[in-house]
């Protein structure tokens, strides 16, 4: 017997306007809200719209027998909300059959899990609380960006609660094994690991409509007999992929939906196969092994690292910039300020500023709004510089308060004392003063 465990990722970054060096210290403003807005338009009128009502169809038309997952971050949940709440809408509606289910993830899709392990958790604590408010579920299963996996990052998933995770199924990490079998990883023994079966994902997400490929034109009972070999060989098929490589990377001309609203049919024609949402294929399968992984595997580029958003100085130095300000932001307390720095750590930021133009250069500059890396990379500094002035007047303006309010309890400790001198006694005052000294600031050296 074989399952199919689709998972879909769902993902629209907060886009950057270009923002120049002359902006800096004048405008605070750094996100280009109409580029994003007619991008999420376009994209809901070609993916989320009909695929979501293709979704819905097919679990009606297999009387529940068609499952699938999605993980939608945090930036997608809120530009849905305000520029296309019919795409929330249908989510919601899929929600409601039972017959999907949401993973967590890092709220703003970040590399948050390489550079901070308190953020980290932070984004997984606000993406579970978005998905339980939206859609009823408390994730189980969690998917990290990219796919982002290693054995740290395993055991601290399994700290958090999760009873499964999402990897990618790279041969290097393999060997002689097979994605179609869940693990346990080495270092976190009560979490299974679903591994995604790259090359039956590809065909789909990349190679669908490629005429040079060998096996074009691909058709779902095509598809649906190389899923059937597995039979005997696996136990299940993860299948994971972008989900706008419905209407978006492959447009619907090219037959994409046709091929997915096909598909289970073709599938389910064999009577040992079955669709399974992540959580269900963990319940049902047992481990077949341990994944000792050391270094860090990822969905991206033929490598499977993460040199797509690290590979290069300009990156790096950006990143070290952008969480080399956490603490300062987070004892500021200013909600502003720590979410346009959350929203500043969008993996896509890095992504643009790749300057791999070899295997993987097409992708690179489909996704990529700038002309050039470099462009991405001044524009993003050029922000991150306007941020760090910020987070200095913001701890100046914090400093400048504190002094006053030490003044002003210094002044009321001296009237304390004066009443003590005449022998009067102000419970007021001496209430003041008795939590000015358990205070915070009566602690500080001034």
């Amino acid at each position: 017997m074989v399952s199919v465990c689709l998972y879909f990722q769902v993902h629209q970054p907060f886009r950057l306007r270009r923002y120049s060096i002359f902006d800096i210290g004048k405008s605070h403003d750094y996100f280009d809200h109409a580029k994003n807005q007619q991008v999420m338009h376009k994209i809901a009128k070609k993916c989320y719209l009909p695929a979501n009502k293709l979704i819905m169809d097919l679990i009606n038309r297999t009387d529940g027998k068609f499952k699938a997952s999605y993980s939608i971050t945090g930036p997608a949940l809120e530009q849905f909300e305000q520029y296309t709440p019919e795409v929330l809408d249908s989510f919601k509606e899929l929600a409601k059959t039972g017959n999907v289910e949401f993973l967590n993830e890092t709220y703003y899709h970040t590399l948050s899990s390489i550079f901070s392990k308190q953020e980290f958790a932070e984004q997984i604590a606000l993406h579970q609380r978005r998905i339980k408010e939206l859609f009823g579920q408390k994730p189980k299963v969690f998917r990290n960006t990219e796919l982002i996996f290693n054995n740290e990052i395993a055991n601290f998933v399994q700290q958090l609660g999760f009873k499964g995770m999402l990897a990618e199924g790279a041969d290097h990490v393999l060997g002689w094994r097979s994605p179609n079998f869940i693990y346990t990883p080495k270092t976190a023994p009560g979490m299974k690991l679903l591994l995604k079966n790259y090359r039956l994902s590809d065909d789909i997400a990349f190679r669908f409509s490629e005429k040079s490929w060998s096996e074009w034109p691909l058709t779902a009972d095509k598809f649906a007999n190389w899923v059937n070999a597995v039979n005997g060989n696996g136990d299940v098929v993860n299948l994971f992929m972008d989900y706008e490589t419905f209407g978006e990377h492959q447009w619907e001309d090219k037959g994409i939906f046709d091929f997915l609203g096909h598909m289970p049919k073709e599938l389910l024609r064999h009577p040992d196969n079955d669709f399974v949402t992540p959580s269900e294929a963990i319940t049902k399968y047992p481990a077949m092994g341990e994944l000792d992984v050391h270094h860090i595997v990822s969905w991206a580029d033929v490598e499977r690292d993460l040199s797509a958003w690290l590979g290069n100085r300009m990156q790096q130095e950006a990143v070290k910039e952008l969480y080399a300000m956490e603490q300062d932001i987070k004892s500021l307390g200013s909600r502003k300020l720590l979410e346009d720095w959350r929203k500043l750590q969008i993996s896509d930021h890095f992504y643009y500023m790749c300057t791999k133009w070899f295997n993987d250069g097409d992708v690179h500059k489909y996704f990529n709004p700038y002309d050039s890396p470099y462009e991405a990379f001044i524009a993003y500094m050029n922000i991150v510089n306007d941020f760090k002035m910020q987070l200095k007047e913001g701890k100046e303006s914090a400093y400048r308060k504190a002094s006053m309010e030490i003044d002003t309890l210094l002044k009321t400790n001296s009237k304390v004392n004066k009443y003590k001198n005449k022998g009067i006694k102000d419970n007021s005052l001496s209430r003041k003063s008795r939590d000015f000294r358990k205070s915070k600031v009566g602690n500080r050296k001034v």
